[in-house]
């Protein structure tokens, strides 16, 4: 069932006065404890953006995770980046030999568009107190950092090529045969593989060689343990391989199905972390808040589209899964007009009137976390609201298409509104007298 996305006026002064007599107005560390209590012993704790390149919703999320790694003892961060990138991230912040002398050289490599959602000084800091928090651990104490995503078919395959090429030889040709099946497509990420897919007369397929590869991969896994997470490192990137040839398989063919191999695969990486980091492993997870944000309280539902959030919530509600939503109302973000444009500092407009983000400006203009408590259940019910998502790709002249009707209640446990936020800082632009900017202004 549809609901009506909220107008009234007597609705809109009800839930101004809801604003704020329930939401603890939030200015440093210290006002996250509301948070931390509602979050509990869940083991599966979910921190959305509303946006790909603002940098309050990355520092915010790094100091909740911070708090979570020191006083809940949670065991890895997992984000919406590749596996190979994130995963040299996850071999400097643990000390591995040869991962490099500081977070920004291992950063600087991320090179796919758009590179600054993990190339930014925002996550040079996070790295960095990462090191030095694990600094002293045991090995299975430290915390991790891992991508989710499905992305990376090449640099997945040229990871295990060069793996396979140091511990086994025969694997390695079984590598090259899928490497020689995607060659002739090389210079266009999954794309032209995807349309040759799609050709009538000479339909392309690499399927029988990615899940060849995984095969032999999977039935040797037991060769593969050379440091503490290459087997975990190998088999990720040959799973990566075979979703990445299905994703570009369905994207050109429309509708939902990529999407949704999309997130289940993410949810199966995260799934995989869980049982390496054994029993009691927490994790935390860093996504747009439309892979977080349970999608049934959505119209992605509509589609026939799930989502991270919703498919945690369906296996593990017992063992507690909490996600937390985040917005702004005004200020700028890093983004490109179209895909593979050059990254662009833009303006973000006013959130539309009687928005979510709306609504919560026209309550006073203060951050706030607000949680989905039964006083705020009770009134919001089951109202949808337009609620913004900006992504990679964004035309402020074109706001209309960037909400999504959402029943608020439903698709979070919490939500932290940041009035006014501002563009991210990548990598490629040098802060002041080049130094490391200040990217934790919150008292920790």
């Amino acid at each position: 069932m549809r609901i009506s996305l909220i107008h009234e006026k007597g609705d809109s002064y009800e839930l101004t006065s809801l604003f704020r007599d329930n939401a603890v107005e939030l200015n440093n560390a210290k006002d996250l404890d509301l948070l931390l209590d509602a979050i509990g012993n869940a083991r599966y704790v979910l921190l959305g953006e509303a946006s790909h390149g603002t940098h309050e919703y990355y520092t915010w999320r790094s100091v909740i995770s911070r708090r979570l790694l020191l006083e809940k003892g949670f065991s890895f961060i997992a984000v919406e980046g590749d596996w190979p990138d994130c995963y040299r991230v996850n071999r400097y912040i643990k000390g591995y030999p040869d991962a490099g002398q500081h977070a920004r050289e291992v950063l600087a490599a991320f090179n796919r568009w758009p590179t600054w959602m993990w190339a930014n000084w925002e996550i040079v800091a996070l790295a960095e107190w990462l090191r030095k928090h694990n600094d002293g651990l045991p090995a299975g104490k430290r915390a991790g950092f891992y991508g989710l995503d499905v992305y990376s078919l090449w640099e997945s395959l040229e990871a295990i090529i060069r793996y396979l090429d140091k511990t086994d030889k025969k694997a390695k040709e079984t590598a090259l045969e899928a490497w020689r099946c995607f060659e002739p497509y090389s210079g266009e990420e999954g794309q032209g593989y995807a349309r040759a897919t799609m050709d009538s007369w000479v339909p392309a397929s690499c399927e029988t060689e990615v899940v060849a590869l995984l095969t032999e991969i999977r039935n040797k896994m037991t060769l593969y343990n050379t440091d503490p997470e290459a087997v975990l490192n190998v088999e990720r990137n040959a799973m990566t391989v075979v979703n990445a040839e299905k994703y570009y398989r369905a994207m050109v063919k429309g509708g939902p199905r990529s999407w949704n191999i999309r997130d289940h695969h993410m949810v199966d990486t995260l799934h995989k972390l869980m049982d390496f980091h054994g029993p009691s492993a927490k994790a935390i997870v860093w996504e747009h808040n439309t892979h977080i944000g349970d999608a049934r309280a959505t119209d992605m539902r509509l589609d026939g589209m799930v989502n991270v959030g919703q498919l945690l919530n369906e296996m593990h509600a017992e063992e507690g899964v909490f996600a937390t939503g985040f917005g702004s109302y005004r200020g700028t973000v890093i983004a490109g007009r179209y895909w593979d444009d050059v990254m662009r500092k833009m303006t973000v407009p006013p959130a539309q009137v009687n928005s979510w983000e709306y609504m919560l400006h026209q309550a006073g203009k203060k951050n706030r976390l607000l949680l989905m408590n039964e006083p705020m259940k009770k009134i919001l019910g089951e109202k949808e609201f337009g609620h913004r998502a900006i992504g990679v790709v964004y035309n402020p002249q074109r706001e209309g298409g960037n909400y999504v009707p959402s029943i608020m209640s439903l698709r979070y446990d919490a939500f932290i509104y940041l009035d006014e936020t501002r563009a991210l800082l990548p990598l490629h632009i040098e802060p002041d007298g080049k130094q490391m900017p200040e990217t934790y202004p919150f008292g920790m």
